[in-house]
């Protein structure tokens, strides 16, 4: 599991301190860094985004503020201070855990590991019933559940998705990037600009290539970086 995130404070070292850490842990993603609350809401406007590293006390929005604001309740927030009488307030909001400046790495990688487990958990607690899909093909809606389907290949304005039940691919006239976004917290990874992939049902990866079969799907250098992430936490 890859958790993308964004972090904020407005003191440049201490942006870098934490940039380098999540640098060093395989399973974040960093979006963005901000010098400011304000500018993060632009960014969490735009991206999905897991989790949140804060500073506090920052100028015109403090960091508990901010939270309070946050309209997806399924992005977590660490709360980064040097003010440890916060720590109670912190609570009140559900922040996943609360650091106190200076932070090593040990107590950065415990936070960040503990808001990942919570989002592993509540994803396998996720209902069955929100698991599926309907697209449109030949002017039927078909349902595809999403533990069936392998792989999604682009073919011009036309969509192929594969799935465990049947010989041939289901056609659907949607783009590949909509279909990516939709997917993208279900277990599903775009590997290249006309592929994507369940990465629950890959069993064998060779030479970049993933294999489902007798079909060998291509990891594109722009995908590859994340793909490795994903080989290095969860493909072991």
């Amino acid at each position: 599991m890859i958790l993308s995130c964004v972090l904020i404070d407005d003191e440049p070292l201490a942006l870098n301190l934490l940039e380098g850490y999540v640098k060093s842990t395989p399973f974040l993603k960093l979006i963005a860094k901000c010098n400011s609350a304000i500018a993060a809401m632009e960014i969490i406007e735009h991206k999905s985004v897991d989790l949140i590293f804060t500073d506090i006390q920052m100028p015109n929005l403090s960091g508990i503020e901010f939270s309070k604001l946050l309209l997806n309740k399924n992005t977590k927030v660490i709360f980064t201070t040097a003010f440890e009488e916060f720590a109670l307030e912190s609570y009140k909001v559900n922040a996943i855990d609360y650091l106190v400046k200076p932070i090593s790495y040990p107590e950065f990688f415990s936070a960040a590991n503990k808001a990942k487990q919570l989002m592993h958990n509540n994803s396998n607690q996720t209902n069955y019933i929100e698991d599926y899909i309907f697209v449109k093909s030949d002017y039927k809606l078909i349902k595809i559940n999403l533990k069936d389907l392998i792989y999604v290949e682009g073919l011009k304005d036309y969509l192929k998705l594969y799935t465990v039940n049947s010989e041939k691919p289901i056609l659907t006239l949607k783009s590949m990037k909509s279909l990516a976004e939709e997917l993208s917290k279900k277990s599903f990874m775009r590997v290249h600009r006309s592929f994507l992939v369940n990465l629950k049902m890959i069993t064998t990866i060779e030479r970049n290539r993933i294999v489902f079969g007798d079909k060998y799907i291509p990891v594109s250098e722009k995908y590859r970086k994340d793909f490795q992430k994903f080989i290095n936490t969860d493909f072991t």
